[in-house]
């Protein structure tokens, strides 16, 4: 297991992009079985109804914005971990570890309280009928009344990726996959629990890795004491980290459910294409989640180690990966849209439009590669705000208006929706990449 990142060992261009691929490449795989799991676990729940469904995704969607939360705290943990370890203040690096824990655990308990009390209400707010809310309430109360260990998972395998280790949180998420998919289908089919044994079966999981990623930290350098003193200020530094993020997470979760609405205002067809498109895009985001991941660590330990030409060159060395891998992403679904749109649907209208939609998106791969690992690189450097900025400007500024005016007033339809995404990521990308050279080639200010 890789202790820390020893920065200068990679003291040539070759040596650093050597770095970012052993980094990057299993993060890049973790993510992409994620999403696998998801697309499984959502062909279990279909045996059992089309309302069952919808049903878990409504509640999913609901989930999604408490691991909005719990992605935040974790980007501020690793953030400063990193430039901890940089500077070789080891001392910090722990304790930062702790309360980032410390954080996750507060947190968690206080979403699965709001849960237990609230979730037929959040389920009302996301336009569930009655039918749909009953069977949603039963998913989103096994699921979330312990987001405990949500957050717990979310922030140690931040805290462990920090050190430059993403092989130990991608051994650990490969084997527990196997045995979810395994808990679906016994819980599922074998057992007919429906909707409660899908959740069951991702309870269990998140409790066992929750407890592996823990055991993983403690067998870390940042391994630390819980009755160690807590440290205030570093507790007020992580939350001034992350808060930025969850605003950035939240500000972008909150868009897509206002244009998803101007979807629907398009027509079903539309919406139905839209979301298929979506879920067929989602395996190409799986590059630029995983070098995310990677220039965070590399920019945040170069930062503290003050070597500032370095993290702007991890930056950029990160980036290029990223945009040559997801171009070629792009081509290939440029290619074969029209038969992946076929595993949905039959309907040749909602062909059409999915394969209108995702030919658009292949020229839009460079600028979600820039968008999602420039965004990780600050906020490596300390800056969670810029990336909040972007989001809030590009979503609500660019893709909303876009989707209105393109979509609707001038009755371009699914490509008047699409264009309006390629316009704000490539808006995005650019923003992103002024301020990076600037927060690098000038100083972390």
């Amino acid at each position: 297991m890789m202790e820390k990142l020893q920065l200068e060992h990679y003291n040539t261009r070759k040596k650093k992009l050597r770095a970012i691929l052993v980094m990057g490449i299993p993060a890049m795989f973790e993510n992409v079985l994620q999403t696998l799991v998801g697309f499984v676990d959502t062909l279990f729940v279909s045996k059992v109804s089309l309302d069952a469904v919808t049903a878990v995704s409504i509640a999913n969607a609901i989930i999604a914005i408490y691991m909005a939360i719990f992605m935040a705290i974790g980007v501020g943990a690793s953030s400063l971990i990193a430039r901890y370890l940089g500077a070789d203040n080891l001392v910090q690096a722990k304790q930062t570890a702790k309360q980032s824990t410390l954080l996750a655990i507060v947190s968690g308990i206080l979403f699965g309280i709001a849960t237990q009390f609230f979730a037929e209400n959040m389920l009302r707010v996301m336009g569930a009928s009655e039918a749909i809310v009953a069977l949603g309430a039963i998913y989103l109360r096994i699921v979330g009344i312990p987001a405990l260990f949500i957050s717990l998972t979310m922030v140690l395998a931040s805290v462990i990726r920090a050190t430059g280790n993403t092989t130990t949180p991608l051994k650990i998420s490969f084997l527990l996959n196997i045995v979810h998919i395994a808990l679906d289908y016994v819980f599922i089919i074998v057992l007919d629990w429906g909707v409660a044994g899908a959740a069951y079966a991702t309870v269990v999981i998140r409790i066992a890795n929750s407890l592996w990623l823990y055991y993983a930290v403690q067998k870390t350098l940042l391994r630390f004491q819980w009755q160690s003193p807590n440290d205030r200020t570093l507790m007020k530094q992580l939350i001034t980290l992350s808060t930025p993020a969850a605003a950035e997470r939240l500000i972008m979760r909150v868009g897509q459910v206002v244009y998803f609405g101007l979807i629907i205002k398009i027509g079903a067809d539309t919406y139905a294409a839209h979301m298929i498109a979506e879920n067929i895009e989602a395996f190409t985001f799986m590059p630029g989640y995983g070098m995310a991941v990677v220039a965070t660590t590399f920019v945040g330990a170069s930062i503290g180690a003050k070597r500032l030409n370095d993290a702007f060159e991890y930056g950029v060395l990160s980036t290029a990966v990223t945009i040559v891998v997801m171009s070629i992403l792009g081509v290939l679904m440029f290619i074969f849209c029209p038969w992946m749109a076929r595993w949905f649907t039959d309907d040749p209208v909602v062909i059409d439009q999915i394969v209108t939609a995702l030919r658009i998106d292949a020229f839009a791969q460079p600028a979600v590669a820039m968008s999602f690992v420039l965004a990780g690189a600050l906020q490596g450097a300390g800056d969670t705000k810029t990336p909040m900025y972007s989001t809030a400007v590009g979503m609500w500024g660019l893709r909303i208006v876009g989707v209105y005016v393109l979509g609707i007033m001038l009755d371009m339809g699914i490509a008047g929706v699409w264009l309006a995404l390629l316009i704000d990521l490539y808006v995005r990308s650019v923003f992103l990449w002024i301020q990076f050279r600037k927060k690098t080639l000038r100083g972390n200010e």
